[in-house]
């Protein structure tokens, strides 16, 4: 990489580390697009309004799903995700149809997203054994954040194809980058409901 004649060696050496760092990314899609795609049964969800909805038709006639394991109303830590992806909903959108799973109660799920202002999609998985399934729920019925990729083919079938778990400093939420740059990073500072 060319530098600029103006740049540090600290700088440079800050610039390299960056290069790397994307192209270790670039690395770690790849080897996440040859994961096994495995099949998965056609849950039933519930919208905020309790009306129960199946897997394939949050598809919306498309090929691709990206859906959001969100811990709920209890979790600050979700909440701050979901308010960052509420900012880029309809950049995801264009893309892939986009919703946010919540182990809530449809009431409670309802009344919690709009206290937040989301325009997300979300949906209710109370009762059923899909996070378990997918992962994103111990032995302990603790629930676990994160993301995962489903596509369905001709014939109908949904399969679950790709996945990411969220946590602070992840590149799933872009306030921890900008704390890095902070002096002295993050520091002590964890999301709150409202400041």
């Amino acid at each position: 990489m060319d530098f600029p004649a103006f740049t540090t060696e600290l700088e440079k050496e800050i610039m390299a580390a960056e290069e790397r760092l994307m192209e270790e990314k670039k690395k770690l899609a790849e080897l996440r697009q040859k994961l096994p795609k495995t099949e998965v049964s056609d849950y039933t969800f519930r919208d905020k309004e309790g009306r129960e909805i199946k897997l394939s038709d949050l598809f919306r006639g498309q090929s691709e799903l990206m859906l959001v394991h969100n811990m709920g109303k209890s979790c600050v830590y979700c909440t701050l995700w979901a308010d960052e992806m509420n900012g880029v909903i309809h950049h995801l959108e264009n893309r892939v149809p986009f919703v946010i799973v919540s182990p809530d109660e449809p009431a409670v799920m309802k009344a919690f997203a709009e206290s937040r202002g989301w325009r997300m999609k979300i949906f209710s998985s109370a009762g059923n054994t899909f996070k378990k399934d997918m992962g994103f729920e111990d032995d302990r019925k603790r629930v676990l954040p994160g993301v995962s990729v489903f596509t369905r083919d001709e014939s109908g079938k949904i399969y679950h194809t790709n996945k990411a778990v969220f946590g602070p400093g992840d590149a799933y939420c872009a306030v921890w980058s900008y704390f890095d740059l902070l002096p002295e990073g993050a520091a002590k500072w964890g999301p709150k409901y409202a400041y």
